[in-house]
């Protein structure tokens, strides 16, 4: 399996601060089509917010989400991985803990965020190409 690297490659890191409040995330999040947003305080990652987050922590809460900031909500504790593990080593942790979205750090700094989907489609490319292969080979 490829490397985190090949997979985050250039993409634009969306962040947004603590102070944020979760109907904006949730507005950002919806624009760019993502499921989870890292939290910066600063220039320090501070947490992630995901769409379940908003969900759970503010709409089944009842709490109003242009006053809560994502602050309030985001999760601190952190799974992370380092940009030149394999993606299955990231898989495998993902299933571990039972999450959908992985922050991914270089050399201690946010590189980007890796998605469940981003690593199915990887597996999914792998698995077409070795079934083409094994075709040709067969023909």
């Amino acid at each position: 399996m490829k490397s985190v690297r090949t997979i985050i490659g250039d993409r634009e890191i969306v962040t947004v601060a603590c102070s944020t409040c979760t109907r904006e995330a949730a507005r950002l999040m919806a624009a760019r089509q993502i499921g989870a947003l890292p939290i910066l305080d600063g220039d320090r990652l501070a947490g992630i917010i995901t769409e379940r987050d908003i969900l759970v922590r503010v709409v089944a809460a009842d709490l109003a989400p242009a006053s809560t900031p994502v602050a309030e909500i985001m999760s601190t504790e952190l799974l992370v991985a380092d940009i030149g593990e394999p993606c299955e080593a990231c898989l495998h942790r993902m299933q571990e803990a039972h999450v959908r979205h992985l922050i991914v750090l270089d050399q201690g700094r946010l590189a980007g965020i890796l998605s469940l989907r981003d690593l199915m489609a990887v597996d999914l490319d792998e698995k077409t190409e070795t079934i083409n292969l094994l075709n040709a080979y067969v023909s």
